[in-house]
């Protein structure tokens, strides 16, 4: 018979501090001990998603972990999902479904209707698994959001989980974080903190001095774990590496990086392979320079079709279309190379005209196609996964049917696809490097995912607590 262990839980003095890498760790440490382990965070806020084996969407952090738990991925481990589309509204997934009406109604009135669906999620979890490791969102000391809590300490007292709270000593200031957020918390939230961690320390550990002394002084909270920085080839939660620059002599491919981009770490494996270099394009430049251009998903093709000819950067890419070099857009990235998109439900920015790159017209549904797809192409499986509310037709019958008739299409050198995922495939990861000319060095990503998170357990156990 398994034993039910306490639920552990991470919360953090900042955003960006570092907590679903850690629950991600110690789910797949825990993991490896045999430990029968779940990810569990209430609420996310990410354009970065993933589809569950049963078409459902949750974050791609949950998703993340749930691989690290060696642990089917499900909408129990992240029961909302919150998926900005505009500078003041999110579109609000509930249990895998997008909701339009909690969608629409002010912040501080979702509590009533959300939080029982958390409870039930959580409870769930608890009931199938021996150990759920929870990541909390943002901070817990925002105490003007404290009334609709969801997600922080509403839901360590619920289960009264062991938390752990972690700061960013990368940024400074750490010791004031940790000691400032546990003074915000209300007493019996004290109660539940077991430790402090420092996350993404470099340098001498002799430099801290006497420090977790004094803050263990002032709270009765010993500093449990000095976590190194880690460099990892893991997914972002919601945050995009955007320092590349074009290189002289490399393989250069433009990603249009504009706002609400989504879905953007399926370009994982062409970040971190070393045949060659993708840098975000988010201005108008000369882009005749680069070997391709991908335009990525969005949550909102619409703004994002917006953003791009504000800035002109729209006739950057219709330029260099016209040099023969490929083009590809993915998803949003379809939707904006098309001739036109059709919103009569508002979903987004209204009725657009796009490039006109390619001749597609797609109309933005009510519903949402979200499904994991097995693809037979070039006599291999592609393994990808859809999201989308667009539906797409061609217009002239020179646009040909691309990977999958229906949700992807090609004319010229402009291809379009309504599939995620796609470079996780060596198939096509190495069908577009021979497409630029480049190295098809292709390997299975989930593979080498797998791998990362070994050695990021293995940090864990090195640094850690448990």
């Amino acid at each position: 018979m398994s034993v039910k262990l306490k639920p552990i839980m991470i919360l953090g003095c900042t955003s960006d501090a570092g907590k679903s890498l850690i629950v991600t760790a110690i789910c797949r440490l825990l993991a490896n001990r045999g430990v029968n382990v779940a990810p569990f965070k209430a609420q996310n806020m990410s354009n970065n998603a993933a589809i569950t084996e049963d078409g459902l969407e949750i974050g791609r952090a949950q998703y993340l972990q749930a691989l690290a738990a060696k642990a089917t991925p499900s909408v129990l481990m992240n029961p909302v999902l919150l998926k900005p589309s505009a500078d003041t509204f999110s579109q609000v997934i509930i249990n895998g479904k997008v909701n339009h009406d909690i969608s629409k109604l002010p912040w501080m009135d979702r509590k009533a209707i959300i939080w029982p669906k958390v409870i039930s999620a959580l409870n769930s979890l608890q009931n199938q698994y021996d150990q759920v490791v929870i990541e909390g969102a943002g901070s817990p000391a925002e105490i003007n959001l404290r009334a609709g809590d969801i997600v922080n300490m509403s839901v360590a007292l619920a289960c009264q989980a062991d938390v752990y709270l972690v700061s960013d000593i990368d940024r400074g200031g750490s010791f004031a974080h940790l000691l400032g957020t546990w003074a915000c918390l209300a007493e019996e939230e004290q109660k539940l903190i077991k430790g402090f961690v420092l996350n993404k320390f470099r340098g001498d550990p002799k430099l801290l001095g006497n420090a977790m002394e004094w803050l263990e002084e002032k709270t009765g909270i010993p500093t449990v774990a000095n976590l190194p920085y880690y460099r990892h080839q893991l997914p972002e939660e919601d945050s995009f590496r955007l320092g590349t620059t074009w290189q002289r002599g490399a393989i250069n491919v433009a990603l249009v990086y504009y706002p609400y981009a989504s879905n953007l770490d399926e370009f994982d494996a062409l970040i971190y392979q070393d045949d060659i270099n993708l840098v975000p394009v988010h201005q108008q430049q000369d882009l005749s320079m680069y070997d391709a251009v991908i335009l990525p998903g969005s949550k909102n093709s619409g703004k994002s079709l917006a953003f791009l000819q504000q800035n002109k950067l729209h006739e950057s890419i219709i330029a260099f279309s016209q040099t023969g070099k490929l083009v590809l857009g993915i998803c949003g990235g379809l939707q904006i190379l098309g001739a036109k998109i059709n919103d009569p439900f508002m979903l987004e920015d209204g009725n657009k005209l796009g490039l006109g790159l390619i001749q597609l017209s797609t109309t933005l549904a009510n519903n949402k196609a979200t499904s994991q797809n097995k693809v037979e192409w070039e006599n291999q499986l592609l393994d990808t996964y859809e999201i989308h509310h667009g539906e797409s037709f061609a217009l002239v019958n020179t646009v040909k049917p691309f990977i999958k008739e229906g949700i992807g299409w090609q004319q010229g050198n402009i291809y379009t696809s309504y599939l995620h995922g796609l470079f996780d495939n060596a198939i096509f990861y190495n069908w577009f490097m021979k497409k630029i000319g480049a190295a098809q060095n292709g390997i299975n990503w989930k593979n080498h995912v797998d791998q990362e998170l070994d050695k990021l357990a293995d940090m864990f156990e090195k640094y850690g607590w448990l």
